[in-house]
């Protein structure tokens, strides 16, 4: 397991586009990696599986923020490589767009045992990463999947008075203002959502849609 987390990070999971970017990113990653003060490095450690900290281009203009990684994504280290993941690769498709030109991460870094949802003091120790990575990457659009991720992004931009059920907010498109200048917020539905209602990937389709107008 030591040799599998050298080579680990040495290689990375995160395409080097930027030097500066990329040592920054990579601080994060180290930071993560030796994180035994998170509240899932223990459950990490024991499966013997990887954090998930994020893939693409570290000039992304769009940055998509999912929750937490699942089984697949911990075993490989990357974020949306599973089931959910060759949906998001679908919907990318359907918008136009290419996954190495988008960046892709979650607010929790580790998985949570047995794929439960994160709980809030999960959430809050890993999401200082989360609000690095924004800073670093300086995207244009965040586009939330999911609706702890949705929600914690209108609330660290303010936005709480746009809360809301997800089956409300899909789909729109909110303005803020983050340390890099204006930006846009799109709350759309997980992709794992469609796994298990096949009617919500049409509506996924159509939310995705307006990344592409964007």
């Amino acid at each position: 397991m030591k040799r599998e987390l050298k080579k680990y990070r040495e290689n990375g999971v995160m395409e080097k586009s930027n030097k500066t970017k990329h040592d920054l990113l990579k601080e994060i990653r180290d930071e993560v990696l030796d994180g035994n003060d998170l509240p899932l490095f223990e459950e990490r450690t024991k499966n013997k599986v990887y954090p998930v900290i994020g893939e693409g281009s570290h000039d992304a203009r769009i940055m998509f923020i999912g929750e937490a990684p699942g089984r697949n994504e911990a075993a490989t280290g990357r974020p949306f490589c599973g089931t959910a993941g060759k949906i998001l690769d679908e919907l990318l498709i359907s918008a136009g767009l290419k996954r190495e030109e988008v960046y892709i991460t979650n607010i929790v870094k580790d998985r949570p045992p047995r794929n439960r949802d994160p709980l809030p003091e999960e959430i809050r120790a890993y999401a200082p990463f989360l609000t690095r990575q924004i800073e670093i990457i300086q995207p244009s659009v965040l586009a939330t999947l999911g609706r702890y991720s949705m929600n914690f992004i209108l609330e660290t931009f303010n936005l709480w008075e746009e809360l809301a059920p997800i089956s409300k907010l899909h789909g729109k498109v909110f303005e803020a203002n983050a340390s890099h200048g204006a930006i846009k917020i799109v709350a759309l539905y997980h992709p794992a959502a469609a796994v298990y209602n096949r009617t919500l990937l049409d509506t996924l389709k159509k939310d995705f849609l307006v990344l592409k107008n964007i």
